[in-house]
Protein backbone atom coordinates (compact mmCIF):
# COMPACT_ATOMS: atom_id res chain seq x y z
CA UNK A 1 0.00 0.00 0.00
CA UNK A 2 1.30 2.99 -1.38
CA UNK A 3 -0.47 5.60 0.74
CA UNK A 4 -0.55 4.17 4.15
CA UNK A 5 -0.11 7.30 6.33
CA UNK A 6 -3.31 9.03 4.26
CA UNK A 7 -5.44 5.93 5.58
CA UNK A 8 -4.57 5.91 8.94
CA UNK A 9 -4.86 9.55 9.67
CA UNK A 10 -7.71 9.82 11.75
CA UNK A 11 -10.54 12.82 10.97
CA UNK A 12 -10.82 15.10 13.12
CA UNK A 13 -13.26 18.00 13.35
CA UNK A 14 -11.75 21.52 11.50
CA UNK A 15 -12.05 24.79 13.85
CA UNK A 16 -12.54 28.21 11.80
CA UNK A 17 -11.40 30.62 14.59
CA UNK A 18 -11.90 33.44 12.54
CA UNK A 19 -15.95 32.33 13.26
CA UNK A 20 -15.62 31.59 16.30
CA UNK A 21 -16.97 33.75 19.52
CA UNK A 22 -14.60 31.46 22.05
CA UNK A 23 -18.40 30.58 23.79
CA UNK A 24 -16.91 27.26 25.03
CA UNK A 25 -19.87 25.10 24.03
CA UNK A 26 -17.35 22.90 22.11
CA UNK A 27 -15.65 22.08 24.93
CA UNK A 28 -18.60 21.68 26.87
CA UNK A 29 -20.44 19.34 25.09
CA UNK A 30 -17.66 17.39 23.58
CA UNK A 31 -18.13 13.72 25.33
CA UNK A 32 -14.79 12.53 24.70
CA UNK A 33 -13.05 15.40 26.25
CA UNK A 34 -10.88 16.03 22.76
CA UNK A 35 -11.56 19.63 22.78
CA UNK A 36 -9.64 22.20 24.63
CA UNK A 37 -10.00 25.65 24.84
CA UNK A 38 -6.57 27.97 24.33
CA UNK A 39 -5.72 31.42 24.54
CA UNK A 40 -6.44 31.37 20.59
CA UNK A 41 -9.90 29.53 21.14
CA UNK A 42 -10.40 25.74 20.73
CA UNK A 43 -8.27 23.28 19.39
CA UNK A 44 -8.87 19.36 18.80
CA UNK A 45 -5.93 18.93 21.55
CA UNK A 46 -6.89 15.18 22.09
CA UNK A 47 -7.22 14.07 18.36
CA UNK A 48 -6.84 10.30 19.27
CA UNK A 49 -9.93 10.54 22.02
CA UNK A 50 -12.42 12.02 18.94
CA UNK A 51 -15.16 9.84 18.33
CA UNK A 52 -16.05 12.36 15.15
CA UNK A 53 -19.61 12.16 17.07
CA UNK A 54 -19.93 15.84 15.59
CA UNK A 55 -21.81 17.42 18.46
CA UNK A 56 -18.97 19.82 18.44
CA UNK A 57 -20.18 21.24 14.92
CA UNK A 58 -24.16 21.12 16.23
CA UNK A 59 -23.83 23.12 19.19
CA UNK A 60 -21.35 25.74 17.79
CA UNK A 61 -24.04 29.03 17.41
CA UNK A 62 -21.44 30.53 14.65
CA UNK A 63 -21.36 27.56 12.50
CA UNK A 64 -17.13 27.41 13.29
CA UNK A 65 -16.74 23.90 13.81
CA UNK A 66 -17.35 21.68 10.79
CA UNK A 67 -16.86 17.76 10.52
CA UNK A 68 -16.30 17.18 6.91
CA UNK A 69 -16.53 13.29 5.57
CA UNK A 70 -14.71 12.15 2.76
CA UNK A 71 -15.25 9.15 0.38
CA UNK A 72 -12.45 7.26 -0.04
CA UNK A 73 -12.28 4.28 -2.65
CA UNK A 74 -10.38 1.02 -1.61
CA UNK A 75 -8.07 -0.74 -3.81
CA UNK A 76 -9.97 -3.86 -5.42
CA UNK A 77 -9.16 -7.09 -4.30
CA UNK A 78 -7.82 -9.32 -7.53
Amino acid sequence: MENLSMMTERAVPRIDLSRCNRCGRCVAHCPTDAVEMTAQGPVIARPDNCSYCTECEVVCPENAIRCPYEIVWGAREV
